[in-house]
């Protein structure tokens, strides 16, 4: 697995190849599996396929036009409803005070890792993109205001083959017993 987390890259760059069902249902089923405080599970992946939705989600990205050359776009989306059971009235934005908000999206990049990791098992490759706001996104897709969406996972056949960046060594990040 450690190769396999060494040779992902932010890909920017596609095929003009269809991706195989089966390789798209196992990285959901991939994500399905990922851990999740209290096994919440709070997410929910939205695939988008049609020209015309990635259109109009590339340009709520920051009009990344580069994305279009992915065959397919992951939408992830966090559930805050797994953490407040209330009939409460929740919207969601990137200035939400609630702290559960917080969970959610832990778990829900915990799921998309899973995703990206097993894309680059498949052969595939993927960006994650969150270059948008909450209120551009849900209405392209129907997202209820209490879900907030954690990213779109471009998926393809990569086209490029970047070097790998800079990486800090290990110890300069890791620490033993105490700060």
């Amino acid at each position: 697995m450690l190769e396999q987390i060494e040779n992902r890259r932010s890909i920017r760059k596609y095929l003009d190849k269809k991706i195989e069902k089966e390789k798209v249902v196992q990285i959901l089923e991939s994500a399905r599996l990922a851990p999740s405080g209290s096994n919440t599970q709070p997410w929910t992946f939205i695939i988008v396929e049609s020209e015309e939705t990635k259109e109009k989600l590339t340009i709520a990205d920051h009009n990344q036009k580069w994305m279009m050359t992915a065959s397919v776009f992951i939408v992830c989306v966090a559930d805050i409803r797994c953490r407040i059971s209330e009939d409460i009235s929740v919207r969601l934005d990137e200035n939400s005070p609630e702290p559960e908000l917080k969970l959610i999206i832990r778990d829900t990049a915990i799921a998309i890792e899973h995703i990206l990791l097993e894309a680059e098992h498949l052969g595939l490759a993927t960006c994650w993109t969150a270059w948008f706001e909450q209120d551009a996104v849900r209405p392209i897709l129907n997202i209820p205001e209490d879900k907030y969406v954690c990213g779109i996972i471009t998926l393809g056949y990569g086209d490029e083959a970047p070097n790998q960046r800079p990486r800090k060594k290990i110890d300069e990040i890791v620490r033993y017993e105490k700060w």
